[in-house]
C-alpha cells in the first residue's frame, strides 16, 4: 500500500459516529501497525490533517474543514445530484427525479432531468409533498428511516391513489426489507398509472437519508430485467451522490442496520 493510500485510509476511519480514535483504534482499522499509524499521523498532523484532541486522541484537523467550507465541494442536495443526474439520464435516456425528504417526513419532487423521448415521465408536481409509501422514490426513502418512523407510516392507513399502491402493511413490510437488501426500491404504477419506477436513497455525512434518487420510465418501456438492470445503476449513481455530500460506508452501514432493527 502506498503512503497516500495508507494516509487516506486513517482518514476515513472518522465519521459523525467516531469522531475521535486512539491510535490503537485506528491502527486496528485500517490494518496497520501502531508503529506505522504513529508516523502517519504526525505527518498528517504536521499538514493540519489531523489533530490531537485534550484526551491525547485523534480527529480530522482544521485544514479538511476550512477545505469543506470553501465553496469547492456542494453544499446541498440538488448541486450534489444534478451533474451526476444528467450523466445517468444521458446514458440510459430515462427521466431521472430527485427527491427530498422534508421536515413533516414526507418527499417531495424537487429536480428532474427529463429523458429525450417523446414518451417520457415529466413530473410537474415539483415541491408537492407526497407521503412516502406512495411510489418508489418514498419507499427508498422510507426503508432506511429509524423503525419508530417507519411504523408511524405503516400504522396509519395508506391510501390507494392508484388501483396498484400497496395499501397492506404487511406488504409494504416486506418490500422494505427488500429495498433494504438490495439497496433500491421499485413500483409499478403505484402512484402515477403507466410509470414504472426504480429509486435509491441519498444519505448525508451523518449517514442519515435525506432523499432519494429515482428513475421513472413509462411501464412498456421497462421489463423486469431491464427494471433490475437500472435499479443497480441508480443505486450506484444515488451513492455517488451521498459521496459528495460526506456519507461513508460505515456510518450508511450503521443506519440501514438499525432500520432493520438490529
Amino acid at each position: 500500500m502506498r503512503p497516500i493510500d495508507r494516509a487516506v485510509a486513517i482518514l476515513r476511519c472518522f465519521d459523525a459516529r467516531r469522531p475521535a480514535l486512539g491510535i490503537t483504534d485506528i491502527a486496528r482499522a485500517t490494518g496497520l501497525s501502531t508503529t506505522t499509524t504513529h508516523r502517519l499521523l504526525v505527518a498528517l498532523q504536521a499538514n493540519r490533517l489531523i489533530r490531537q484532541t485534550s484526551d491525547r486522541r485523534y480527529g480530522l484537523g482544521p485544514l479538511l474543514v476550512q477545505l469543506a467550507r470553501s465553496g469547492a465541494l456542494p453544499t446541498t442536495l440538488r448541486d450534489a445530484a444534478l451533474p451526476l443526474m444528467t450523466a445517468l439520464r444521458d446514458e440510459v435516456d430515462e427521466t431521472v427525479g430527485l427527491h427530498e425528504l422534508l421536515p413533516s417526513g414526507e418527499r417531495a419532487v424537487v429536480d428532474q432531468v427529463e429523458s429525450h423521448q417523446e414518451l417520457r415521465r415529466t413530473y410537474t408536481e415539483i415541491g408537492v409533498p407526497i407521503a412516502l409509501p406512495h411510489g418508489a422514490p418514498g419507499k427508498a426513502i422510507l426503508s432506511v428511516l429509524p423503525p419508530e418512523q417507519q411504523e408511524a407510516w405503516l400504522s396509519r392507513p395508506i391510501d390507494a391513489v392508484t388501483p396498484r399502491t400497496i395499501t397492506d402493511a404487511g406488504a409494504l413490510r416486506a418490500q422494505l426489507a427488500a429495498t433494504r437488501a438490495r439497496g433500491w426500491a421499485g413500483s409499478v404504477s403505484e402512484r402515477t398509472p403507466g410509470i414504472r419506477a426504480v429509486a435509491a436513497p441519498i444519505f448525508d455525512h451523518t449517514g442519515g437519508v435525506i432523499g432519494a434518487l429515482g428513475l421513472s420510465v413509462p411501464e412498456i418501456r421497462m421489463a423486469d430485467a431491464r427494471a433490475e438492470e437500472l435499479g443497480r445503476r441508480v443505486k450506484e449513481t444515488a451513492w455517488l451522490v451521498s459521496e459528495a455530500l460526506g456519507a461513508t460506508p460505515a456510518a450508511v452501514e450503521a443506519t440501514v442496520e438499525r432500520a432493520g432493527g438490529r
